[in-house]
């Protein structure tokens, strides 16, 4: 996961501008590794990481890092349960895209963000820009069927730029910037990628409850695939690396 996440997390963390003390909300923390860069900054500030999978909180409890205090807790973007105004900062990494009314969420970080607060949020772009991802979705629908690839394409549903930015103006928010931001993404190997799409992701779904063998062999075939479909210069070294496209937009809540 790190191997995805942590540049994207730290881009969001340094454009939002964390200062010390302030308070911070993570909207869909995952494991939490938007939280604990943002707790670096605030130090005795308070960050809360927000999440619905019980499974991603109860590992973001025992990953250690950061600074002061982090509570994770278990709720919806679609109904925070804050209090107008309790925080300085939201910031919301690559989640936006998976929440059923995307303007209610939005309209709930601004609730809960004090007068002038900021938030930023990132979203992928579509999938043909991240060419890893391409590669493996087209890989998907061949060795499982033709909409096996359907939950990996919904990470990537905001066609353009002006999507997003069209939906935080229209969420009421202030001083809206979004930026198309590519950064570089490396995995040991392909064969390390596609494992982890497949056994730590929802993508797991296509293995269910299979034989280990048969597993196993299905993510060799996916990563044959994927190896096929890629570019020669994502495969030098033995690492499979390529560039991921984003999303990045930034905002105030009205003073």
């Amino acid at each position: 996961m790190p191997a995805i996440t942590v540049k994207w997390a730290a881009d969001l963390v340094e454009r939002a501008g964390v200062r010390a003390e302030e308070k911070v909300l993570d909207v869909a923390c995952g494991t939490g590794i938007v939280a604990r860069l943002a707790s670096h900054r605030t130090g005795r500030g308070r960050v809360t990481g927000l999440d619905l999978n019980k499974g991603m909180l109860a590992v973001a409890r025992t990953v250690p890092g950061g600074d002061g205090t982090i509570e994770f807790i278990e709720g919806s973007a679609l109904d925070l349960p804050f209090a107008a105004g309790a925080f300085d900062v939201v910031l919301c990494q690559l989640g936006l895209q998976f929440f059923p009314d995307q303007k209610k969420a939005l309209r709930e970080m601004r609730r809960v963000l004090l007068p002038g607060g900021r938030l930023a949020v990132s979203v992928y772009s579509p999938i043909e820009k991240t060419p890893g991802a391409h590669a493996f979705v087209q890989a998907l629908d061949r060795v499982f069927g033709s909409e096996a690839s359907r939950i990996k394409r919904g990470e990537h549903s905001f066609a353009a730029a002006r999507d997003l930015e069209e939906l935080l103006r229209d969420a009421a928010f202030e001083d809206v910037k979004v930026d198309t931001v590519v950064q570089r993404i490396a995995f040991p190997s392909v064969l390390d990628y596609v494992r982890f799409q497949l056994l730590a992701t929802p993508m797991a779904a296509l293995l269910g409850d299979r034989p280990e063998s048969e597993r196993q062999a299905l993510i060799d075939k996916v990563a044959s695939q994927v190896a096929d479909a890629s570019d020669p210069t994502m495969l030098q070294g033995g690492e499979f690396s390529f560039p991921q496209e984003a999303y990045v937009g930034t905002a105030s809540a009205p003073g």
